[in-house]
């Protein structure tokens, strides 16, 4: 009798919780939920779907925001995959000051972010300059969506080290001589023993990169002042803009942003499934 009043009193510990889990994660999503499928009348209706499939201009944002993230996730990834491989080979010394140093700049990001690059590489950038003095062009305009991909890149390098490192430590340096000792060549070693084991962890690091694009809004915003058509933009330009504001369409383009999250989550969990069925 005693366990059982022990553990109806653990509960009420769960409580404080529930309630900051259902004020701000539940509550926000259905109140999202129920917008999202409501005319400008309150009536149920699907009208804000069809309006965002059928205008060209917010399919855009759609593409245009999912592009972003694919791409500067790749890029983040591959070099925070080269990047991770050489903090494991160095001294433990210098490891610690690499992850140090790098979960300080996990946190540059945002409007300073923005700023920093606009410093460097904006129309009068340092770089910019330096460029011009040369005669080598920059290639591109920091204010573009290629621009954009350059910025996203450096701040998904540092959470990607962050996230890849874990997996890496595990890495035992006797695999790779026990399988030359098989004969095992180095390709044959990376391809039947390293990416097996590093695949989970890159899987998941890759959704996390891309959850982390299409939710920045700040970096993007303070670059381009909205003329860049991304999703994020789209959402805050019809919650808080004084001309098109439009909460239920807004509503209806966030369910939409959630939907590409929950599916790429979903393909990550399929992809380690059939890995680990053919193991």
């Amino acid at each position: 009798m005693s366990k059982r009043i022990e553990y109806r009193f653990s509960l009420l510990w769960f409580v404080p919780f529930s309630l900051l889990l259902m004020s701000v994660c539940f509550a926000p999503f259905i109140w999202i939920v129920m917008n999202s499928v409501q005319d400008g009348m309150g009536n149920l209706s699907f009208q804000h779907y069809q309006e965002i499939f059928g205008n060209p201009f917010y399919m855009q944002s759609i593409t245009s925001a999912f592009w972003l993230a694919l791409t500067s996730s790749f890029l983040g990834l591959v070099i925070g995959l080269i990047a991770v491989n050489s903090i494991t080979k160095v001294p433990n010394k210098i490891s610690k000051w690499a992850l140090s140093f790098t979960n300080m700049s996990s946190h540059f990001s945002g409007v300073p972010l923005a700023f920093a690059f606009m410093i460097l590489m904006g129309t009068n950038g340092v770089i910019t300059l330096l460029l011009k003095s040369w005669g080598v062009p920059l290639g591109f305009t920091l204010y573009s969506l290629n621009g954009l991909i350059v910025v996203y890149t450096y701040f998904q390098i540092p959470l990607a080290i962050l996230l890849l490192y874990p997996a890496f430590s595990l890495i035992d340096p006797n695999w790779k001589d026990a399988a030359k000792l098989l004969g095992a060549s180095n390709f044959y070693y990376i391809r039947t023993v390293l990416i097996p084991m590093l695949l989970p962890a890159l899987f998941g690091t890759f959704v996390m990169l891309m959850a982390n694009s299409l939710g920045a809004y700040a970096t993007a915003y303070a670059l381009t002042s909205g003329n860049i058509n991304l999703l994020v933009i789209r959402i805050s330009s019809l919650v808080v803009g004084d001309i098109f504001l439009n909460p239920t369409l807004a509503a209806a383009l966030s369910i939409i942003l959630m939907a590409q999250l929950v599916l790429i989550t979903l393909f990550n969990r399929l992809m380690l499934v059939r890995r680990f069925d053919e193991v």
